[in-house]
């Protein structure tokens, strides 16, 4: 089984996050991959980690 890319993921939730979490978001993976990093590495899966956590915070999900 294929592991869902934390790229895509972040996209899928996206609109449910406010601007400033997402422009956040950008910066450092942008930072991330201006060093050499890759869109699979773990660093990215912590970003998308984040965004659901404040997604679950921001709007009650479970």
């Amino acid at each position: 089984m294929t592991k869902p890319n934390p790229m895509d993921e972040i996209l899928k939730i996206s609109d449910k996050l406010p601007m400033v979490v997402l422009e956040d978001i950008n910066k450092r993976i942008g930072d991330w991959m201006a060093m050499g990093g890759q869109y699979t590495d773990p660093y990215i899966e912590q970003q998308l980690r984040f965004a659901r956590r404040f997604g679950e915070i921001t709007l009650g999900e479970d």
